[in-house]
């Protein structure tokens, strides 16, 4: 979960270099014809790592977008898992794609998976990414949820700001939440003051019924200092306008708000991770069971985890990817704003979004409407 200014561009030329390779590794039928991609708003531009895609290869891709991985489900799930070739959801949510057999296992002979970083590549399994045995998605990109905030009011670094500082009686009406995460940020406070104890929110994910106790608790919490609350936010667009237009100095969201706030905004904005830790998150790269392109899909999914390929992606999104030796190629301002984010002992205590289960999604569908509707 870090949206930087496209200006970043690494110059095409070196780039360019490289790309033919992963392509003439692949069958005939991935130098021609069309991909259907379905991807988060802020991934891909038209005219940069897709264009280079679509000119090494000669394949044509047709991209849309979505702004939250239900959006993607329901819309794969109405199509019976046609209409696109390559999706990329979040690792937790692989359950709710295979009930309804809307993937396809992974052809590692066909993926070169030793492009991904080898401990992230394995540790997804256990988040969501296999099922009966099989891989499913593949890693693709990771992030956070943290803490954005003006440094004019809040004088902390990353590692030292609060979930707590959020709902303090000083900023009414001027704390950003969105209410699907903003119950686990809030857990892990509670959790760490001691007033509401769920080994770090982890007992959302345990039982129903702890998990029910978990999200009353919170709910109780936040109904408590809703007069904090300045803005709800769904997706980058939202959280972005949380700040310049709602008038939040402090809120829980994605990376890339708080650092593009900064970087295209005012530099009193930040963003960091809070004491209790950061909400981490991997978003993958997966086939649809309908896809009609696969071919072309290994052959675009090999393109993107080349090491320059996957720090382009990084420069211009922000998002940390997943590839072998992206961060060699990084810019100088993207490693700048890694390093700000994520000080020392931060990444060692971020709060990995686990494996979505049934009466954990109903339950936190129960508790956001009545966080909305309080």
């Amino acid at each position: 979960m870090t949206r930087f200014s496209r200006r970043d561009l690494m110059k095409a030329g070196a780039f360019a270099l490289a790309a033919p390779a992963v392509l003439r590794a692949h069958d005939a039928l991935a130098s021609s014809g069309s991909l259907n991609v379905y991807a988060w708003g802020d991934y891909f531009d038209k005219n940069t790592l897709l264009a280079d895609f679509t000119n090494a290869s000669g394949v044509k891709v047709n991209l849309s977008t979505y702004g939250s991985n239900e959006e993607c489900e329901n819309k794969l799930r109405a199509a019976g898992g046609k209409g696109f070739d390559i999706i990329f959801p979040s690792v937790d949510t692989g359950p709710n794609y295979y009930k309804d057999n809307l993937l396809q296992p992974i052809d590692e002979a066909k993926f070169k998976a030793a492009q991904i970083i080898p401990s992230i590549y394995r540790n997804s399994l256990k988040l969501g990414a296999a099922h009966r045995g099989k891989r499913y998605l593949v890693p693709f990109d990771w992030g956070t949820e943290g803490i954005t905030w003006d440094s004019t009011k809040f004088d902390k670094k990353s590692g030292e700001i609060s979930y707590g500082d959020m709902w303090l009686a000083a900023n009414p009406k001027q704390t950003a939440i969105r209410q699907k995460s903003v119950f686990n940020g809030v857990a892990l406070y509670l959790d760490a003051t001691g007033e509401l104890p769920s080994d770090r929110g982890l007992d959302l994910y345990k039982s129903e019924a702890d998990s029910r106790r978990v999200f009353e608790g919170v709910l109780k919490y936040i109904v408590a200092h809703k007069g904090n609350i300045g803005a709800f936010w769904n997706n980058a667009t939202e959280a972005t306008a949380a700040f310049t237009d709602a008038g939040c100095t402090i809120g829980q969201t994605w990376d890339t708000t708080g650092i593009l706030l900064h970087r295209n905004t005012d530099k009193k904005w930040r963003f960091g991770m809070p004491k209790e830790g950061g909400l981490a998150w991997t978003d993958t790269l997966a086939i649809p069971s309908g896809a009609e392109n696969v071919e072309q899909a290994y052959a675009f999914a090999n393109f993107l985890y080349q090491p320059e390929v996957g720090a382009r992606f990084s420069n211009t999104t922000g998002y940390n990817s997943c590839a072998v030796g992206a961060e060699n190629f990084l810019s100088e301002e993207a490693r700048a704003a890694f390093q700000a984010a994520y000080p020392a002992g931060t990444i060692d205590n971020l709060f990995w979004w686990p494996m979505q289960t049934d009466f954990y999604a109903k339950l936190r569908g129960e508790y956001v409407e009545k966080l909305t509707n309080s």
